[in-house]
C-alpha cells in the first residue's frame, strides 16, 4: 500500500507539473504575441522621396561622405553616452523604454535617437549640461501630423520614419515648428511620463502650436538617410544613431520570448513593421564572431532574454547581423540623427570603449 500511494502521488504531480508548464507557456504565449501587435511604422515611400528632395544632402553618402572615408571601423558602444548622461540628470541608470499597448515605435525610437546626439554630444564637450530624457509623444504626433502636412490624421496608430525624421529635424513643411522636447512641464503641458491617450490625441490632432514652436528651440539640424552598412558603422562611429524602420522583425513564429544566443545575437525571425534604433556597432575584424548592431527595442527590458555582450548591454536590446541590418536598409526609411551642430566629423573616441558606463 504505501509504495501505491507513493506511485499515484508522484503521477499527480507529474500531471500537475504537465498542466502548470502548459499554462505558463499559454500565458507566455499570449504576452509575446500582445507585444509583437505593438509596432506602428507605416511606410510611405512616395512621403520619404518627397522629403529626400527637399534635403541638400538627403543621404549619409553625401552629408557624412568624410566620416565614411575615414572611418576606422572601431567597436562603438553609443548607449553608454546615454546611460551617463541620464545618471547625471536622474541619479539613476537608463533602463529600457516602453511603449505599452500602443503602435508608437516610431516615437520611441527617433526621441531615444535624438537624446543619443545629444549625450554624444554632451560627453565631447560640444553641450554644456547633459540632456534629460526627450519626450515621445510630441515626435508622434509631429510625425504623424505636422510631418506629415496634415492639419489632422484619422484615427489608428502607426507613422512613417521620414515624417519623424522632419519633425525631429524641424523641417516641416509648416517654418517654425517641429523638434525636441524634454519630459517636463511646458506651461500646462506635463510631458514628465509617457501617455498613450496624449500620444494618440495628439496623433490624430498634431501638436498644440505653442508646443510645436516650443520644439523649434532644440532641434537634431542633420537628419539623412542611410542605406549601406558601411554608412550606418561610419554614422555610429562619430555619434549618430540610427533608425531603422522596415519589416525585418526577430521575432518566433510560436510566439514566444525571444532568446539571444551566445553573442548577444537574435536571429530574424517574423516580420515587423516597427521601428527600431541602433545605437553600437562591433567588428568581426576586430575579433568578435561576425558584424553586428545593437538594436535597442521599446518593448521594456523583459520581452527578449539571453545571453549579453559585453556585459553592460541594455535589457530589451539585441545584436542583429550585418545581413539583417542591410535588409533593413534597403527598404529605405531609415534615418542617422545628427547632434545640436549636424553631424559630427571628428572622433568622438576615447581609447576606453571597453570600459562599462558608471564605472
Amino acid at each position: 500500500m504505501p509504495r501505491s500511494r507513493y506511485s499515484l502521488g508522484a503521477i499527480a504531480f507529474i500531471c500537475f507539473a504537465a498542466l502548470l508548464g502548459t499554462i505558463v507557456q499559454l500565458v507566455t504565449h499570449r504576452v509575446f504575441t500582445h507585444l509583437e501587435a505593438n509596432f506602428g511604422y507605416t511606410p510611405n515611400p512616395e512621403a520619404t522621396r518627397e522629403f529626400l528632395s527637399q534635403l541638400e544632402q538627403p543621404t549619409f553618402a553625401e552629408a557624412g561622405e568624410d566620416a565614411i572615408k575615414q572611418a576606422k571601423g572601431v567597436d562603438t558602444f553609443l548607449y553608454r553616452f546615454v546611460d551617463k548622461a541620464h545618471r547625471s540628470v536622474y541619479g539613476t541608470p537608463w533602463e529600457c523604454l516602453n511603449q505599452g499597448s500602443a503602435g508608437t515605435c516610431i516615437s520611441f525610437a527617433f526621441s531615444l535617437g535624438a537624446r543619443t546626439g545629444q549625450a554624444t554630444d554632451w560627453a565631447i564637450g560640444r553641450l554644456p549640461m547633459p540632456p534629460p530624457a526627450v519626450a515621445s509623444e510630441p515626435v508622434y504626433g509631429g510625425a504623424r501630423v505636422q510631418g506629415m502636412g496634415r492639419s489632422s490624421q484619422p484615427g489608428g496608430d502607426g507613422a512613417t520614419g521620414s515624417g519623424a525624421a522632419r519633425w525631429i529635424a524641424g523641417k516641416c513643411r509648416v517654418p517654425g515648428v517641429g523638434g525636441i522636447l524634454y519630459r517636463q512641464v511646458y506651461g500646462p503641458y506635463d510631458l514628465r511620463q509617457y501617455s498613450i491617450p496624449k500620444s494618440r490625441e495628439w496623433g490624430a490632432s498634431g501638436v498644440p502650436d505653442e508646443l510645436a514652436r516650443e520644439a523649434f528651440k532644440h532641434k537634431a539640424l542633420a537628419v539623412a538617410q542611410v542605406n549601406t552598412w558601411d554608412e550606418l558603422c561610419a554614422s555610429v562611429e562619430r555619434g549618430s544613431p540610427v533608425v531603422l524602420c522596415s519589416s525585418v522583425g526577430y521575432g518566433r513564429a510560436d510566439g514566444r520570448q525571444p532568446v539571444r544566443d551566445a553573442d548577444g545575437f537574435l536571429e530574424r525571425g517574423t516580420p515587423w513593421s516597427h521601428a527600431m534604433l541602433v545605437w553600437a556597432v562591433r567588428h568581426k575584424a576586430n575579433g568578435s564572431r561576425r558584424d553586428g548592431g545593437l538594436i535597442q527595442n521599446s518593448w521594456s527590458a523583459k520581452w527578449c532574454s539571453g545571453p549579453k555582450w559585453p556585459s553592460d548591454q541594455p535589457d530589451g536590446s539585441f545584436w542583429a547581423s550585418r545581413q539583417n541590418i542591410e535588409a533593413a536598409l534597403q527598404q529605405g526609411d531609415c534615418w542617422a540623427i545628427g547632434g545640436v551642430d549636424g553631424f559630427r566629423y571628428q572622433d568622438i573616441h576615447n581609447g576606453n570603449w571597453l570600459e562599462p558606463a558608471g564605472q
